[in-house]
């Protein structure tokens, strides 16, 4: 690890943080100890930085804002690669040009102000652009598939291509990137000019909803799991009597039964122990399978 911070400084391919706690780089405010985090300054430096952590079989991770993420309590010797610095915007006309490290509810509030409609739906997700990308973010019936034109990668043998919408494999909660090795670089998005006090009504009128149905004064990284087809998992889970169920510092949000929340000092682990419990207790009233919208990382 000492020489890939050495390759790093010695060639200026952007800053770095050691032994970085992932309370601080996670919304669950919960996990154990990244031994580097990488904050490339563009991406080209964050080709070199990958190419080094491949050649030198290095384990990395690329993070966004960790609003999706549940990193184990165990501590993590790799790289985590932050992509804060790639935070380009250009936008003229409805279409955006917009790099990974862009604050996704900025953006999506930023394009809303100006009048332009198909971002609503993302004012109040805390994700980066990339996150977004990836996992097809969404709410309010809207995803970002629905105003994607294209994206820019890094593939896994290291080359930069666009690839159309076509080609992301898009569903709900669901895109290509899942499955492959790719880190995403750049979104085009186009957007269609609307009323904006219309728009910003409805982004009003829907944050008044969050604040009322979601526990959002404590951390969490919003809904757990994916609705099941025609129903809602908070509903299901409400239905077996968890609403509040508590282990350790984690509880089944009172206020919104598919959130899970640390009401302080809570571990991953009290964290994964309630999201089992409720697949295991949805599963065995419903015969439903709950699937997780967030990712596990750095579990054994």
């Amino acid at each position: 690890m000492e020489k890939l911070i050495d390759f790093i400084n010695e060639n200026s391919l952007g800053s770095l943080k050691e032994n970085v706690s992932f309370k601080t780089l996670t919304t669950y405010k919960t996990g154990g100890i990244a031994r580097l985090v990488v904050f490339p300054k563009d991406v080209d430096s964050l080709k070199d930085i990958v190419k080094y952590i491949k050649e030198n079989k290095i384990p990395f991770k690329v993070f966004g804002n960790g609003s999706n993420i549940l990193a184990s309590d165990n501590d993590y010797n790799g790289v985590i690669i932050k992509l804060t610095s790639l935070s380009n915007l250009e936008f003229k006309d409805g279409k955006v040009e917009v790099e990974a490290g862009y604050n996704f509810a900025l953006l999506s509030n930023n394009m809303s102000k100006k009048g332009y409609s198909g971002l609503e739906f993302g004012c109040g997700i805390p994700a980066t652009v990339g996150g977004a990308v990836y996992m097809n973010a969404g709410a309010y019936l809207g995803d970002i598939s629905s105003v994607l034109d294209k994206v820019l990668i890094l593939d896994e043998n290291l080359e930069f291509k666009t690839l159309e919408k076509k080609d992301l494999n898009y569903s709900y909660r669901h895109s290509i990137f899942m499955e492959k090795n790719w880190i995403i670089l750049k979104a085009y998005l186009t957007l269609e000019k609307s009323d904006k006090d219309e728009i910003i009504d409805l982004i009003e009128d829907r944050k008044r909803r969050r604040i009322a149905s979601q526990p959002l004064e404590y951390p969490s990284a919003g809904s757990v799991f994916r609705n099941p087809k025609d129903m809602y998992a908070g509903k299901l889970i409400e239905n077996c009597n968890l609403k509040g169920y508590t282990h350790g510092g984690g509880e089944i949000s009172e206020k919104h039964a598919n959130f899970i929340v640390n009401k302080g000092g809570a571990t991953s682990s009290d964290i994964k122990f309630l999201m089992d419990l409720a697949q295991k207790e949805v599963k065995e009233k419903y015969n439903i399978d709950l699937h997780r919208e967030q990712e596990l990382f750095n579990w054994e």
